[in-house]
């Protein structure tokens, strides 16, 4: 706040006492710091509070540029098409009804990072509470509203050898049977983008679309690894049933 206003003019005044102050708000501000989080570093009760506020905006700031290097990267791909990766390999596959543990919502797609890590350690919580073993690895369906319109429905699961009971956001549901045209992609899932695109012309390409979500099966992830580059993860595109005969 200004010491004083010129009640004529509206020029702020500010004294000495209030320079720092100014210089700290500017420079957090350069640093795309909102407002409220800036206020909130100014009133910290002390350093310790005061240097938590702040790291966690730079650990924001962090995977904002890593995001904004993999579009970079993918956009290159795109301009120059000898730097293209070979082709995408995909398999047919059907796969039958299945009853398992799962977490639904709609979500706005630049917030799927977070209900997704959530909603994965909420399903592993109540397989551990129930004492039911996972029966594979955790899979996903997406409908295409969360990429067209950046809103939709989304489920994640676990395959589990048996029931488990209803606990917070976990619900028994049926995930249904599909045809599906079946690619995977290798390293983190912020990159899948790329995989995506491929293995939608691929299906695009041939008229084999068809109605209903995508899915995703997390094959090798970061419960088994914390090197993201031995991620594996399937993408599944939903096809007309005489595809995958």
């Amino acid at each position: 706040m200004p010491a004083s206003i010129d009640p004529a003019t509206g020029y702020r005044h500010y004294d000495t006492s209030q320079v720092r102050t100014a210089e700290i708000i500017r420079r957090f501000r350069a640093l795309d710091m909102p407002v409220p989080e800036v206020k909130a570093v100014l009133a910290a009760p002390d350093p310790a509070a005061r240097n938590a506020l702040v790291a966690a905006h730079l650990r924001r700031m962090e995977s904002q540029l890593d995001r904004t290097r993999q579009a970079v990267g993918t956009l290159r791909e795109l301009l120059d098409p000898s730097s293209a990766r070979p082709p995408v390999d995909v398999r047919f596959r059907s796969v039958p009804a299945l009853r398992v543990p799962a977490i639904s919502a709609t979500v706005r797609r630049g917030e799927v990072d977070v209900w997704w890590r959530t909603a994965l350690d909420e399903l592993y919580g109540a397989l551990r509470a129930a004492g039911v073993a996972p029966a594979g690895p955790p899979g996903g369906l997406y409908e295409p509203a969360l990429f067209a319109d950046d809103e939709g429905r989304a489920t994640l699961f676990v395959p589990a050898d048996a029931d488990v009971p209803p606990a917070g956001r976990v619900v028994m549901t049926e995930v249904p049977p599909a045809e599906l045209a079946v690619t995977v992609h290798a390293g983190p899932h912020a990159e899948a983008g790329r995989t995506y695109a491929e293995l939608g012309t691929y299906v695009a390409e041939r008229l084999l679309a068809a109605d209903g979500p995508v899915r995703e099966n997390y094959l090798v992830g970061g419960r088994e690894t914390d090197d993201e580059s031995r991620w594996r993860t399937e993408i599944c595109w939903p096809v007309l049933a005489v595809a995958a005969g």
